[in-house]
């Protein structure tokens, strides 16, 4: 299933939105499914950074401690 959603975007995106379909023989709304789900992947590894580095229980390693531990 899948929903239909509109948007707008700056010229200079839709002419490379529409370079790269043809270069690729693919639609753009593959292309902007894919972006879409690359930001989204991003923005949730971004939030967990964020939150772990705001977790003032969160145990903090220093570099010289983990290079240690591996040898």
């Amino acid at each position: 299933m899948s929903t239909k959603i509109s948007g707008r975007l700056a010229d200079t995106l839709a002419i490379e939105l529409d370079h790269i379909s043809k270069e690729t023989e693919r639609s753009k709304s593959y292309h902007i499914q894919k972006a879409v789900e690359m930001y989204l992947a991003e923005q949730a590894d971004f939030q967990i950074a964020h939150d772990r580095l705001t977790d003032h229980n969160d145990l903090i390693i220093s570099l010289d401690d983990m290079r240690a531990k591996k040898h």
